[in-house]
């Protein structure tokens, strides 16, 4: 089965590729794939019929039980064979259907392919978790074919209905499933019908399934998005609406109806949305015009019946509902392809303006009239079988009197409607009509139509019935699909015991009522009569249409399932913006605010009125730790109710540094040193980005607010202590972090139990770390780099020497050089004495803007720095250290070069495109795994070796440093990019809005902003 999906997989994946080379011929290859699934259903087909049901389980997740686990029984049999067939079928026709120009084909290809999969996967898995998985696949793949015609409003409408309302039922059938889950102790579907839990949440957990099978297969008041995705293409609406997606609730029901059947709940749902559906269906079917939309409304009509066939729990009508899916797979399919055609050759789907179709198409013709007589139930042909074997058996119920009263007759005038409505499709679409040469009014009441009183639109005078000299005779490769399915319709019926002996160990599953029985022909029994009556009460209803549209459009309908969907979903979007705009204030402070208000309200309330309480609290180990919380303290507190920005940076700052205090004296030497260098590149990214803003929070003393910020910050404190000190107690097991060390040393290698959780132990959250890291220094870069980011990189080479601009008191770059005024007086540059140069891009800064002294220091402490952090890089698997550590101190290395000599100076010292460290790093971190993966068959494994190098000696090397290195280049890429964003870009937006040059195409979100001063030389 694997392979099966597998093939499917591949052929979506390809399809792109097999469009732009073989044009629309490229559907004949896809076709392969779902026909692969049909061909391996007919292999099985013997050993399914004597009980070997072939299951293929492959672990996922052994720790958590998760597994692809397969079974393929008479049911999923019979699925996978109509999925794989019909689809098949469908993507010959899309050959001949779309026009060799058409747009979209690539992408239309690919997601049927992968749709067609997607149901394979559905019917076949025995797991109820990998089930929703393939359920909501089709969910998604339904919603882009609907849409395929994007540029139509329809289509889009359509679309988004459909993925609405699966996915909303989708959702209720996901809790269904894990209440089976859990009370059943498993996920597998064959376990759990084998031996169903019972109980309160069970019944619950039938109420969601049945929601998630109604959304899926159009059961009222869910119906209604059903015949509005018949915007979607004819071959859509032939597979996933007639044979696939709307299958998917009828084969949910028809799973679980064994083992949940004889339930009140289930009998009650299942008949009222059954019956419900088949009368509301087959009723609005007989109003409507447009041929496709009287087919949505059968569709929905007879998907109804099916659902009341295999969900009433007998055995009988197990064997009749099973009859009828393969039998409306077939003549349903069949008969929206056979509206492609007639739609392609005449360019309407208006039966009030189809004639003579029928002499023009004949083969179409006949294919339409074979699939209309088994959908309205002509004998010989499928449809006629199945629902006499559903007549049969109702007429033998085994439940309350009434309740089989109900359902029978209940069948029995759906079926009447079914019989109407499917003259009137054939009729309309083929029949010869010579009073449509007449005025249009006179063909509106032809058909049916009261002028001024029907709910469509009339044949407008603009809009004269079709030619039949002008009908464009198709190919027989668009009418070809059609006509197969039309004549396996015919061609099952004629050997009913093969059905029978096929789908009789599905029904034997169900617990009460006589085995059914598959017949052409039993004799004079109660069933012939009232199939007899239904025939001519149908035809009846056809003869009179015209009556039959007056009476309908003369009762009062009440409110509509779609109008009432629009008018939801309106209110719902006024709600949201409502909400939207009392929550969403554009306010960072309010959304904290109300984050850590339900933080303490929530939790915080929880914790205090249930939790059990330590009887002792120890409050230090040592008085040096009161020193660091005092300092904390009184930091946050003056922090709050700061109103300058750079003092509450400061102040935040120095609570940082408590907490680096903390952990030193905690023992965790590596914390506190990873917690001393972030807070400190923290506090100049802070401090660079304060230049650009004002210096003062608001120019309100907003004493209130200050109380109000202070209050939340202490009660959020207090909870969190609190947090602090019960969940320890909470523990019911044992941490694993109680295994670190060993592991640590025993697996990792390393003694540094920090450095190798991070690098080995959980290496995947550290990929997805430096992951994130990388994707906010784009998204940093994104917002000042407005409209491009330049991958220049600012070499002092290329700067002028700095002056004073006149006047204004701004340095900026350009002017004349320092040693001009010695050239004047005749003393050459060979002549001039040589000055000690402390910084490469020093003489791009404005004399009077320059520090010697920390010039100097700069000088001497960036290459102890880089050599201290390589130090830490190498040294970090057995102490203080790692790659993000030596990353950090390199950033800050970075960060003194620039605030010592401004942005070429920062060229200077790191010649690289961030981008490039950025790349490399993630690229090199995730290289490591791979290799480990080939190599132990374990991603983002790590191996030691001990090499002998001559003059150095032994050295052990794990194979994580690499990755460790990785962090250390993404680290080191961040704060480079960063500098160069928020330091260097900004400098030059305010030297440009300083000097008051118009903002041109390279200008950024702070041009017009007030710069201050900062490091670097820059006012």
């Amino acid at each position: 089965m694997l392979y099966v999906l597998v093939a499917h997989l591949v052929m979506a994946l390809g399809a792109p590729a097999l469009v732009s080379l073989l044009g629309r011929r490229a559907f004949l290859v896809m076709a392969l794939a779902p026909a692969s699934a049909a061909v391996y259903a007919l292999a099985w087909t013997d050993r399914v019929m004597s009980g070997q049901h072939p299951t293929q389980v492959v672990e996922w997740v052994p720790g958590l039980g998760l597994e692809l686990a397969f079974r393929m029984d008479t049911l999923s049999w019979l699925m996978l064979l109509l999925v794989g067939g019909v689809g098949a079928l469908v993507l010959v026709y899309c050959s001949a259907y779309f026009s060799p120009t058409a747009q979209g084909l690539r992408r239309f290809g690919g997601v049927l392919t992968a749709f067609a999969g997607a149901m394979v996967g559905l019917v076949t898995a025995d797991d109820m978790l990998l089930l929703f998985v393939f359920w909501e696949l089709t969910t998604v793949f339904s919603y882009l074919l609907i849409g395929h015609y994007a540029d139509r409003k329809a289509s889009r409408r359509a679309a988004m209905q459909a993925i609405v309302v699966t996915t909303a039922g989708g959702l209720a059938m996901l809790v269904g499933v894990v209440i089976l889950g859990v009370q059943g102790g498993t996920f597998r579907m064959s376990e759990i019908i084998a031996d169903p839990p019972t109980g309160g949440a069970v019944t619950a957990a039938i109420v969601c399934l049945l929601v998630g099978a109604a959304s899926k297969s159009a059961l009222i008041p869910l119906h209604f998005w059903l015949p509005a995705a018949m915007a979607a293409p004819t071959p859509v609406s032939a597979y996933l609406h007639a044979a696939a997606m709307v299958k998917a609730g009828v084969y949910l029901v028809a799973r679980f109806a064994p083992a949940y059947s004889d339930t009140t709940v289930w009998r009650s749902m299942v008949i009222a949305l059954g019956a419900g559906t088949l009368l509301v269906g087959g009723y609005r079917a007989l109003r409507q015009y447009d041929l496709k939309l009287v087919l949505a409304f059968g569709t929905v009509s007879q998907l109804g019946l099916i659902i009341l066939l295999v969900g009433l729990g007998t055995r009988g009508a197990a064997l009749a509902g099973l009859a009828m899916i393969g039998a409306h797979a077939m003549f349903k399919a069949s008969l929206f392809l056979v509206v492609g055609v007639v739609d392609a050759a005449t360019g309407t789907r208006d039966l009030r303006r189809l004639t003579g179709v029928g002499k023009a198409l004949p083969w179409t013709a006949v294919a339409g009239g074979l699939a209309t007589a088994s959908m309205i139930g002509l004998p010989p042909f499928a449809g006629y079988v199945a629902k006499e074997a559903a007549l049969e058996s109702l007429l033998h119920g085994e439940g309350p009197v009434w309740v089989d009263t109900v359902v029978l007759w209940a069948v029995v005038v759906g079926s009447m409607f079914t019989v109407a409505y499917g003259i009137r499709f054939w009729w309309g679409a083929f029949a010869s009509k010579p009073h449509l040469g007449t005025s249009p009014s006179r063909a509106n009441e032809h058909v049916g139509l009261r002028p001024g009183a029907a709910r469509g639109p009339a044949v407008a005078a603009d809009e004269p019935p079709i030619d039949p000299a002008r009908i464009h005779r198709q190919p027989f490769l668009l009418v070809s699909p059609a006509v197969v399915l039309a004549v396996l319709g015919l061609a099952t019926a004629l050997v009913p015991h093969f059905g029978e002996d096929l789908l009789a160990p599905y029904a034997d599953t169900y617990p009460v009522g006589e085995p059914g029985h598959l017949v052409l022909w039993a004799g004079f029994t109660p069933a012939l009569a009232l199939t007899v009556l239904v025939l001519a009460v149908g035809v009846v209803l056809f003869w009179q249409r015209a009556r039959v549209e007056r009476f309908q459009a003369s009762l009062w309908t009440g409110p509509e399932a779609d109008v009432t969907y629009r008018k939801v979903m309106r209110k719902l979007d006024d709600l949201a913006a409502d909400v939207t705009a009392v929550t969403q204030r554009g306010s960072l402070p309010f959304y904290l605010g109300a984050i850590l208000v339900v933080l303490v309200l929530g939790p915080g309330v929880v914790m205090v009125a249930q939790t059990a309480w330590p009887e002792q609290l120890k409050a230090w180990d040592r008085p040096a730790q009161l020193v660091a919380v005092a300092a904390i303290c009184i930091a946050s507190v003056l922090a709050a109710r700061s109103r300058r920005r750079l003092k509450a940076v400061i102040l935040v700052g120095i609570a940082g540094y408590g907490n680096a205090v903390l952990f030193l004296l905690h023992g965790a030497p590596d914390l506190a040193l990873t917690q001393v260098l972030v807070e400190t590149i923290t506090l100049v990214v802070m401090v660079l980005v304060l230049r650009r803003l004002p210096a003062y929070f608001s120019n309100r003393p907003l004493a209130a607010s200050r109380w109000v910020r202070l209050g939340i910050g202490l009660a959020v404190a207090v909870v969190m202590m609190g947090f602090a000190v019960v969940a320890p107690l909470a523990r019911v097991a044992t941490p694993i972090s109680v295994d670190f060390p060993a592991e640590a040393y025993e697996y990792g290698h390393g003694k540094n139990i920090v450095n190798v959780t991070l690098v080995d132990i959980r290496a995947w959250d550290t990929m997805g770390e430096i992951s994130v890291l990388l994707a906010a220094a784009t998204g940093v870069a994104s917002l000042v780099f407005l409209r491009t980011r330049s991958g220049e990189i600012l070499r002092a080479s290329g700067a002028k020497p700095a002056t004073t601009s006149s006047g204004s008191g701004v340095w900026s770059e350009g002017g004349a050089d320092p040693g001009a005024a010695l050239r004047r007086r005749g003393v050459t540059e060979k002549d001039q004495p040589r000055m000690l140069v402390w910084l490469s891009a020093g003489r791009t800064l404005a004399p009077q803007r320059r520090s010697v002294i920390f010039e100097v220091v700069t000088r001497v402490l960036f290459h102890a720095m880089i050599v201290f952090a390589l130090f830490l890089l190498f040294s970090g698997h057995n102490a203080p250290g790692g790659g993000f550590a030596a990353g950090l101190v390199v950033g800050i290395a970075l960060i003194v070069r620039y605030l010592a000599g401004g942005r070429y100076e920062l060229g200077e010292a790191a010649p690289v495109h961030p981008g490039l460290l950025l790349g490399t790093g993630l690229f090199l971190s995730a290289g490591v795994g791979l290799v480990a993966f080939l190599l132990t068959g374990n991603v983002l494994g790590s191996d030691a070796y001990d090499i002998a190098l001559p003059l150095v000696g032994e050295i052990h090397l794990v194979t994580s440093l690499f990755f460790d290195v990785g962090v250390f280049l993404v680290v080191v890429g961040l704060v480079l990019d960063i500098l160069r964003t928020l330091g260097a870009e900004i400098d030059r937006h305010a030297e440009r809005a300083a000097a008051g040059r118009e903002p041109g195409e390279d200008t950024g979100p702070f041009e017009a902003m007030e710069p201050d001063s900062i490091g670097g030389g820059r006012r």
